[in-house]
């Protein structure tokens, strides 16, 4: 693929006027609960198959999706069925889906051509390099070498880091030189982004997507329902075909009247709104699972949790708090459920288990949630060292996945409970979700503390208290309906004065002695965060020396990432101020996908100014860890509940990536005020 093709690609996503997502309102976590889709990874409101596709008497709703020969393709140009996949080398749910597609090719035939297009989502650390390798593969030897490198990459989806990818880049022989240029400058970056905005128009928010001979289908769909399609689909070609139409005009032809811009999606039947039952009793059975406390306890709690969880991590404590009020009328037994955007949470998992077969579980547990985020493979070798592990026996249960199908096991049964997310407990079978402070579990366990010792008085011995309890519990999720609310939600106050307490130090920009002060609270990860900086720059121009904007760190505990380069940004800024910080603050959003810890050294290299052995020992030793927290416990004291980005204008909320008018209006009520 040449720069011209690429420019082209530019200027056609430029024109569509295509930009990806909605501002965040409602913050990180608020649940504290990561939940994951059934069959897609979606970046907009609506949902995957928002629109399926509906069929009149003109024929079946189609999309016009160009296909050119720049982008990779298997099977020949005038196959009579052309599917577009729409995807993203990180996701679980693309990968899922390939086997459909190539037993699809191999079914098919001649008949089927499969064509690609890139959609790695922003919250894929890893996807971005990922999709400039398999295009620069393109780029040196075609559709050949593409897919060879899209088979790898699937074939290797939680090991995709820089050195990985250029491990397969010599795995397939490519130029080295060119590989390198490549992931470092972002060369394929302009083709990636008008794929992106494609999908974005077509109405493709969540990957994978498809479009076959035009018509939309979304997520990782089984065979048959794409080949009820791709069946209709040939006899309409065979239709053409007797009308005189050659087989290489067929796409163009079925697709020509095609839509060009995704419907708005029909209004949804309201359906009676619903919440989980807190009452109901789930039949949770502990099996082998490790567990702290006496079998004759009489509350068992079964948490459901990830190594690589951040909510999991914060609940901890919460845990601890339970054990020492309760004793040994508490038993905790741990179960997995490492979600699948967790990469390194499966293979911790698998540690754990080999740690209970050795007798060492707790530890081991308390080992990974402290280096939650460095739980790699040579890390995780490191920590069985560290807490005196048989090292041959943990290398081959790991090397063999010995423990995986008792991984899948807890998986499945916390599935089947409706625990989706992370973490999640069941009290003598009754749910509770999410990092919950101490009084919610304290509530639960109490009432169910009293429900147990009435049965001991009625005979049950201790020791079967838990299986009476839960012997006719529910084993499927279990709802009641929810209060109605008055209204909808009110939105935040616009009069509200929050009083944000100021941080001792934190990097500023604009005036020295404003009339109006803005505390920006961002994540260096997030996408609207780095959509709102050119309006910030715009306010920083037009109001000169009336304002200051203040830098406040809020990032998000789903952003792997944004919690070191918070970090990282603090000691450029502690060793270089404000010119620096703003500078690094600049590398850190036009690089936002690449955030791993040597790239935020190469970032402060190319700053300059900054001791990067000093910035790595920050990072590694946690040293601004306090100052991150600091900025976000000063929303919450505040009293305000913010997403990212979220602005505090002279103590007034504004939330989301919003326009600069809104900004304008803001600002210009604190001036009036100021007078």
């Amino acid at each position: 693929m040449n720069k011209g093709s690429a420019l082209v690609a530019v200027l056609f996503a430029f024109f569509a006027g295509l930009i990806v997502g909605n501002i965040t309102a409602s913050g990180g976590g608020a649940s504290g609960e990561h939940t994951i889709a059934a069959a897609a990874h979606d970046v907009g409101q609506e949902g995957n198959g928002a629109h399926a596709g509906h069929e009149d008497e003109a024929g079946p709703e189609r999309y016009k999706v160009p296909v050119t020969a720049q982008q990779p393709s298997r099977g020949p140009d005038d196959a009579l069925v052309t599917i577009v996949e729409v995807s993203d080398f990180q996701c679980p749910f693309c990968n899922r889906v390939e086997p459909t597609i190539d037993g699809l090719i191999k079914e098919y035939g001649n008949k089927l051509r499969v064509v690609w297009r890139n959609n790695p989502l922003p919250f894929h650390r890893d996807a971005g390099p990922a999709h400039q390798l398999a295009m620069e593969a393109f780029e040196q030897g075609g559709s050949d070498k593409f897919w060879a490198m899209h088979k790898k990459l699937f074939e290797n989806q939680r090991s995709l880091s820089r050195e990985a990818l250029e491990g397969y880049a010599e795995e397939l022989g490519l130029d080295m030189t060119q590989v390198k240029a490549a992931l470092d400058n972002d060369e394929h970056g302009e083709v990636i982004k008008a794929d992106q905005a494609m999908a974005k128009r077509l109405g493709a928010r969540g990957t994978p997507a498809f479009f076959i001979n035009g018509r939309f289908l979304s997520g990782a769909q089984p065979a048959a329902a794409f080949k009820r399609i791709i069946d209709d689909e040939l006899k309409r070609a065979g239709q053409l075909l007797d009308t005189g139409v050659k087989k290489g005009q067929v796409y163009a032809e079925l697709t020509k009247k095609g839509l060009t811009v995704a419907k708005p999606p029909e209004p949804r039947k309201r359906e009676p709104r619903r919440q989980p039952d807190p009452n109901a009793v789930y039949k949770v059975e502990v099996g082998k699972s490790a567990q702290k406390g006496p079998d004759d306890a009489l509350v068992t709690i079964v948490a459901f949790s990830d190594f690589q969880c951040p909510f999991c991590s914060r609940v901890n404590p919460t845990l601890k708090q339970v054990e020492e009020t309760y004793g040994e009328k508490v038993r905790i037994v741990f179960k997995h459920n490492p979600l699948p955007f967790h990469k390194d949470a499966m293979p911790a998992a698998q540690l754990a288990l080999e740690a209970r077969e050795q007798g060492k579980f707790w530890e081991m547990h308390d080992t990974l949630f402290e280096h939650q985020r460095q739980l790699g493979e040579g890390e995780l070798v490191g920590y069985a060292k560290e807490v005196g592990l048989n090292i041959p026996k943990v290398q081959q249960a790991l090397k063999s996945e010995a423990h995986k199908a008792e991984v899948l096991q807890d998986q499945q049964q916390a599935r089947s409970l409706g625990a989706s997310g992370t973490p999640s407990f069941f009290i003598n079978g009754r749910n509770l979700r999410g990092a919950q402070p101490f009084a919610a579990f304290k509530a639960v366990i109490d009432e169910e503390l009293r429900k147990a010792e009435a049965l001991v008085k009625e005979g049950t011995p201790a020791a079967q208290v838990y299986a009476k309890i839960i012997e006719k519990g529910a084993t499927t999720p279990q709802f009641v309906a929810a209060p109605e609310a008055a209204g909808k939600a009110a939105a935040p106050d616009a009069d509200k004065v929050y009083k944000i307490a100021p941080a001792p130090k934190a990097p500023s920009k604009g005036a020295d002695e404003p009339k109006v002060t803005i505390y920006e609270f961002s994540d260096f990860q997030c996408p609207f965060c780095n959509r709102v900086n050119p309006t910030v720059k715009q306010v920083l121009d037009e109001y000169g020396e009336q304002v200051q904007v203040v830098w406040r760190n809020y990032p998000l505990p789903f952003h792997q990432n944004a919690g070191p380069a918070a970090e990282a940004a603090m000691e450029v800024y502690e060793q270089a101020g404000d010119a620096k910080f703003w500078a690094y603050h600049d590398l850190l959003f036009s690089n936002q996908s690449a955030l791993d810890q040597g790239s935020l050294i190469k970032y402060a290299e190319e700053v300059g100014g900054v001791d990067v052995t000093k910035l790595k020992a920050a990072l590694e030793s946690g040293k601004h860890k306090a100052a991150v927290k600091a900025d976000m416990d000063a929303v919450q004291k505040a009293g305000a509940r913010i997403g990212t980005p979220s602005f505090f204008i002279n103590g007034r909320l504004l939330q989301g990536a919003q326009a600069y008018p809104a900004f304008k209006a803001a600002i210009d009520r604190a001036l009036a005020e100021a007078k």
